[in-house]
């Protein structure tokens, strides 16, 4: 059997079951991982070795009590799976990235918590985010940053930085992230995994959270298609009174991975859509084209697709994002204690008026209709994961000119956020490698697949059929 750190969450799951591994053995292991990488690469805010051992305990004598019955076991059990720090988990410091809100211990769990641990993964921390979860790098001020393990010297990304960090250094094969403007999809990038934002209604936010606009979206951050499918099939259970909720395909979202999903019709697209003028590295521009001769080579049918709706349409996300930041329940005496970007967010989003909200509620469903007339000849759509590659740290980050520092990071994410908006599912692929820059070291450059609403079985087939004929699994980064 290969090291632990290198199998993937359903391989690890299937060692427990089979006896080559306990899951006391995988937590000793992952601890040990974690001790020699976290501080490097920036993955956790909070270890929590004690409550670790308590799951890894429950989930051994399980399995002792399943063992004639391996079919009843759950599906990920005794698989270390750490939580973002904006999810609450009872009983564990949750502090959302920010010195604000230091201190504060939940005492219930969220939906997706709740969710995991009924699969049977062993909570074995909170993994590092930027404030609120609001920009695209993770630089709090209460944690080191979370560095990409291809090179120390750049970011993981944002704001589910840590959960990546910890994937691709290989601490943990599996880790929950959220996505509210591509904070799954732009650290997989920058750390070489897989990120999926599931559609709207896919995953509850329930039962203690709420929508909203309906931006935001749960997942995980994993090393290949198979193990964020599986991660898909236990999370995307809903609870009573979701707002938004959807269908699940009748076979479930691993069996789609063995799916085939037909000759599609691939739209291509490299143009940035929110930030017209912002620059694209060749390499991101290489990894598309890397994507389209794969795809022509299994059979799928490419062509240009139009950018769908013009730059300006997009502004009102800018509201509806500083409202967000101004709904997050900060002490008015802990205001101060916040970044400025933060600070700078919610006093924008105070001055957005009831109206202006609502009109902005309404132009993003309008740009749902835009996209869709747009793109309606296409099955999927083809881009760039991001603008460049892993920002060297603090590229983006800008305490002095907050405004700046959210243009910048526009800039770096120009397709990532069209996906929340019109609440379709988009995935990023690790499946381009190569030099920033001359003699520098080889870092991933991820495509992105985008579908419409409700087809993460579509998505999961078509990147399942990618991996197979170019297998990324085996690529080690430096670190980790």
């Amino acid at each position: 059997m290969a090291d632990l750190h290198d199998l993937t969450a359903l391989e690890l799951a299937a060692a427990i079951r089979s006896g080559q591994a306990s899951p006391t053995e995988v937590l000793d292991h992952t601890l040990d991982r974690m001790a020699a990488l976290d501080e490097t690469v920036g993955a956790f805010i909070t270890r929590t070795p004690d409550l670790a051992r308590e799951q890894a305990v429950a989930a051994q004598s399980l399995l002792a009590a399943r063992r004639d019955d391996p079919g009843a076991l759950p599906p990920l059990l005794g698989v270390p799976c750490p939580i973002k720090d904006l999810n609450l988990v009872a009983g564990v410091p949750t502090s959302f990235g920010s010195a604000a809100l230091a201190g504060y211990v939940p005492d219930v769990d969220d939906g997706v918590v709740i969710r995991l641990r009924e699969a049977g993964t062993v909570m074995v921390g909170k993994t590092n985010t930027p404030e609120i979860g609001l920009p695209s790098y993770t630089q709090p001020d209460i944690a080191p940053p979370a560095r990409t393990p291809w090179d120390l010297t750049r970011s993981a990304g944002g704001s589910s930085g840590g959960a990546a960090a910890a994937v691709a250094s290989r601490i943990v094969p599996i880790a929950q992230g959220s996505d509210g403007g591509g904070s799954i999809r732009i650290p997989a990038a920058a750390c070489g995994l897989v990120g999926l934002k599931p559609s709207r209604g896919r995953i509850s936010t329930g039962p203690y959270g709420v929508p909203g606009p309906g931006l935001a979206a749960f997942g995980v951050l994993t090393r290949d298609v198979r193990d964020t499918a599986a991660a898909l099939d236990v999370l995307a259970v809903g609870w009573p009174g979701d707002t938004y909720s959807l269908p699940r395909p009748d076979a479930g979202f691993l069996a789609a991975c063995e799916a085939d999903p037909g000759a599609l019709r691939i739209g291509v697209l490299t143009q940035p859509i929110i930030a017209p003028d912002a620059p694209v590295h060749a390499e991101a521009i290489r990894a598309v084209d890397h994507a389209v001769r794969v795809l022509e080579g299994l059979g799928h049918h490419v062509d240009t697709a139009p950018v769908p709706f013009p730059a300006e349409k997009w502004d009102p996300f800018r509201d509806l994002w500083s409202v967000l930041a101004a709904s997050a329940p900060i002490p008015p005496e802990r205001e101060h204690l916040l970044v400025p970007l933060s600070r700078w967010m919610r006093e924008r989003g105070r001055g957005v008026s009831g109206i202006t909200y609502a009109n902005a509620v309404s132009a993003g469903q309008q740009l749902t209709r835009d996209a869709a007339r747009a793109w309606a000849e296409f099955d999927v759509i083809l881009m760039p994961s991001l603008a460049q590659p892993a920002e060297p740290m603090g590229t983006s980050r800008n305490d002095d000119d907050p405004a700046a520092d959210f243009e910048a990071q526009m800039a770096f994410t120009p397709w990532t956020s069209t996906w929340n908006i019109i609440g379709a599912p988009a995935i990023s692929v690790p499946l381009h490698w190569a030099p920033a820059e001359p003699d520098g070291p080889v870092l991933p450059f991820g495509v992105m697949l985008g579908a419409r609403t409700g087809r993460e079985d579509l998505l999961l087939a078509l990147a399942a059929t990618i991996e197979r004929a170019e297998p990324w699994l085996d690529r080690r980064p430096p670190t980790g």
